[in-house]
């Protein structure tokens, strides 16, 4: 029989979502969007990691409101590509 331990913890949208202190719909729009923490689909089900949401959540980690080093967990919404206008020739 395998050990209870040797396995990670998983836990469902609404699970991770009130760890990380983020409503259910923003936590499915991060990972809609891509600005998520990594998850897995099982069966039909999606379900994260708590390592992957540590460090998911760790991005935004800094030092001080001045730490050159800061990095930032980006809002959940979708990323916008900016495109260049065409220029000269014909189609």
């Amino acid at each position: 029989m395998a050990d209870k331990d040797q396995f990670e913890r998983f836990l469902r949208t609404p699970e991770a979502a009130r760890l990380l202190g983020l409503s259910p719909r923003t936590l499915e729009k991060h990972r809609t969007y891509g600005t998520g923490p990594r998850y897995r689909k099982l069966g039909g089900r999606v379900v994260y990691a708590i390592a992957d949401i540590r460090a998911w959540a760790d991005i935004g980690l800094r030092e001080s409101t001045n730490d050159p080093n800061a990095r930032v967990i980006p809002a959940a919404k979708p990323l916008v590509l900016k495109l260049t206008p065409r220029t000269g020739g014909t189609r």
